[in-house]
């Protein structure tokens, strides 16, 4: 880069500068961009507009307009379903409609739609060589079609049973044009189907009506000659003459019935009277008499005499004695006029018994006529089915037939379907809209020409400008961020890494307190030399060192480990600084968990303040699931798989299932951190055996031999990259418990 900086001089884009090389070269820029606009206006201008317009059908059910009330209720189809819709777009398309439409138009005489009629040079030259199909082979139909076709647009409405045809062409007016033609070509052809349907109707009715017209003469004559043979007339009451007379007999029989017991129980009262010696004229028969109402009177008139005269002359007085004697005589004349209305109704109750008997043998013998009509009706009734069921049919087929008749006329049997929008001549091009074309042309041309100007500014470097050195960053950092070649740690790199460890551990005591180095990898070939310690540190006042539990978290994220392996050969020390690890990952915003693999489950009892959780040991020996093992950090927002409780030995038995477990947490966690406590290599090889996994030595306090051979342990085990954490920090208690 042509700039003046040197290879490990940071830089950065110098926006203003950006402005101003943009602001200085601003003709060039509005030329730029006039030119695209007059470039993209002359190419729109150039190309022949093309014209779009719309006719809508409404598909729905219609009846003729002289259909009665009951014929449309009678005959009603049921409403057209989105299947009938669709059906109905596919007719539109269809290639038949399309050659009608065309033939009424005559729209194979216009060069629209047969462009291949005059094909051009280069066209002649692919055809002669037979890179391309000679298109006049096909019919000129064949031709018209498919440009059709490509101009046609025929779509169902959302939600809706109307249907849009849609035909773009140069011509506005035949634009406009060919979907009327469409949706008049269509409304006629289903008109034309059920014109069809009832003349083939008519033409099936005909023969048939006449067939059954004979059928029902036969039918009826069969009915009325069985009738007339078998004595079974009709009264007009559905019923035989033999039924009715049997009717009225039982009818006259029971009023017959009903006078004899009224006669005979007058007669009795009568009789029952005059025995008892009783007054008659409380028997309402008796009262009823005109004779017993003269005599009633006469009587009244003597008792008033005597009542008078009893005054006035003695009991043995003639004319006493003459009234008394006509008394007594004419209350004679009452009970013998009383006998003779006895006799009156014993008359009348034997004429009731008289007439009770014949009727009884008269209905005696109109049963037996019956029941021999009956045996005989059955047979009429069957003959009357067959006429009736016969008459039925052919009244059935004469309304069909006149129905179907009254519909055959032109205009007589409307499509289903009718236009709700006629296409207009469209005012307005569809293609090309020269504006927006013409914005859209100047719009890229500024673009591009200011995207120019930035990428020639910025590989120039006249765009970049050094970063300020009031905050240099230190040294560990930059140096952690280039690639280091590196293999298994042989002897002469564990002499280096002592003599390394014990410089910077003798210039962090004289110097600066808590400023140690990272580790990140050794070189075999030749020991990588180390900086001097006031080169790698950050500043005056800067507390964090590369050892720091900070330092090792920030390698972790911008690193994006996913998976790494913390052996804290110090034992809960050590874990307690992994699981401030844990949670300072976690304050960055990143999805980390903690798996415990301690024997003394340390990192559990900080993160929950008890150790009795389900965790990885009882999901080994299968007493847990995979969901009950994880758990939240109280302090932050962490994860962690507890330690748990079942037997260590028979969890150790499953211990090849951990790396297959540390796997689908990598898949579900950005971040795996597995503290394993004072764990040997041959463990930490056993997870990492199917991944690649970062080695976290966590020793709050350093111990060079013990660091050192560590080192070497993993170096021979093939670990080139092992990440060391001698910094000593109580777990944090930031997060959920602190607020």
């Amino acid at each position: 880069m042509s700039g003046g900086f040197g290879a490990q001089d940071d830089v950065d884009i110098d926006l203003g500068g950006l402005a101003r090389a943009i602001w200085r070269r601003r003709r060039q820029v509005l030329l730029a961009t006039v030119a695209s606009a007059g470039i993209a206006f002359g190419v729109a201008s150039l190309i022949a507009p093309t014209y779009r317009s719309e006719t809508r059908l409404l598909i729905e059910g219609r009846e003729p307009a002289f259909t009665t009330s009951t014929d449309r209720s009678a005959g009603r189809e049921p409403a057209i379903d989105e299947l009938g819709v669709v059906s109905q777009v596919q007719l539109l398309k269809s290639a038949d409609l399309i050659k009608q439409v065309a033939r009424d138009m005559k729209l194979y005489e216009l060069p629209e739609f047969d462009p291949t009629a005059n094909p051009s040079a280069l066209s002649d030259i692919l055809v002669a060589f037979g890179l391309k199909k000679n298109p006049l082979d096909l019919p000129p139909e064949e031709r018209v079609l498919k440009e059709f076709q490509e101009k046609l647009v025929v779509y169902q409405v959302e939600k809706s049973r109307v249907v849009a045809i849609e035909f773009t062409s140069k011509d506005p007016m035949l634009a406009a044009a060919i979907p009327n033609a469409m949706a008049k070509v269509y409304l006629s052809l289903q008109s034309g189907a059920k014109l069809d349907t009832n003349s083939e109707a008519t033409r099936w009715l005909e023969p048939e009506i006449a067939n059954l017209r004979e059928k029902v003469r036969e039918a009826e004559q069969r009915v009325a000659e069985y009738r007339s043979s078998s004595d079974l007339l009709p009264t007009g009451e559905n019923a035989t003459f033999a039924v009715k007379q049997l009717n009225d007999i039982s009818t006259e029989l029971a009023r017959v019935r009903t006078e004899k017991a009224t006669a005979e129980a007058r007669a009795e009262s009568v009789r029952a009277v005059l025995k008892d010696g009783g007054a008659p004229d409380t028997l309402s028969d008796v009262v009823g008499s005109q004779m017993i109402q003269r005599l009633k009177e006469n009587e009244a008139q003597l008792q008033g005499q005597i009542s008078d005269l009893s005054t006035s002359l003695l009991d043995q007085h003639p004319r006493l004695k003459g009234l008394r004697s006509q008394l007594a005589g004419l209350r004679g004349q009452i009970k013998a006029e009383s006998t003779k209305i006895l006799a009156s109704l014993e008359n009348e109750a034997k004429v009731a018994r008289l007439r009770e008997q014949q009727l009884v043998q008269q209905l005696n013998t109109l049963k037996a006529d019956s029941a021999r009509a009956g045996e005989d009706e059955v047979g009429l009734k069957a003959l009357e089915r067959e006429a009736t069921a016969q008459r039925q049919l052919l009244e059935t087929y004469l309304a069909r037939y006149r129905e179907a008749a009254s519909r055959t006329g032109a205009n007589s049997t409307p499509a289903d379907a009718r236009i709700i929008s006629a296409a207009v001549p469209p005012t307005e091009r569809q293609f090309p809209k020269v504006v927006p074309i013409t914005i859209v042309g100047g719009l890229a041309g500024f673009l591009l020409s200011v995207i120019s100007i930035l990428l020639a500014e910025l590989f120039s470097g006249r765009a970049l400008r050094p970063v300020s050195p009031s905050h240099p960053e230190p040294e560990g950092e930059a140096h952690r961020e280039e690639p280091v070649a590196t293999r298994p740690a042989s002897r002469a790199d564990v002499e280096a890494a002592r003599r390394a460890l014990r410089d910077a551990s003798i210039a962090a005591h004289a110097e600066t307190p808590a400023h140690h180095s990272l580790l990140v990898g050794l070189d075999v070939d030749e020991p990588e030399e180390k900086p001097p310690l006031d080169e790698r540190s950050s500043g005056a006042g800067e507390e964090e060192s590369n050892f720091s539990v900070a330092a090792v978290a920030h390698h972790l994220i911008e690193g994006e480990v996913s998976v790494a392996i913390a052996v804290s050969p110090s034992g809960d020390a050590g874990s307690a600084a992994t699981v401030a690890l844990a949670r300072t990952i976690s304050d960055s915003g990143r999805r980390i968990v903690l798996v415990d693999l301690t024997g003394s489950a340390c990192p559990t009892r900080i993160m929950a303040a008890t150790t009795r959780l389900p965790g990885i040991t009882d999901l080994l020996v299968g007493d847990a699931a995979f969901s009950d093992i994880i758990h939240g950090d109280e302090a932050s927002g962490a994860h962690f798989v507890a330690r748990g409780n079942a037997d260590i030995k028979r969890a150790m038995s499953g211990l090849d299932r951990l790396s297959m477990i540390i796997g689908a947490l990598a898949d579900a966690y950005e971040t795996v951190l597995v503290e394993c406590g004072p764990a040997e290599v041959g463990g930490v090889r056993r997870l990492t055996r199917s991944r690649e996994a970062e080695i976290i030595l966590s020793i709050p306090e350093a111990d060079e031999d013990r660091i050192v051979e560590l080192i070497g342990a993993f170096g021979e085990a093939g670990y080139s990259e092992i990440v060391l954490m001698t910094g000593s920090a109580e777990p944090s208690h930031r997060g959920r418990r602190a607020a």
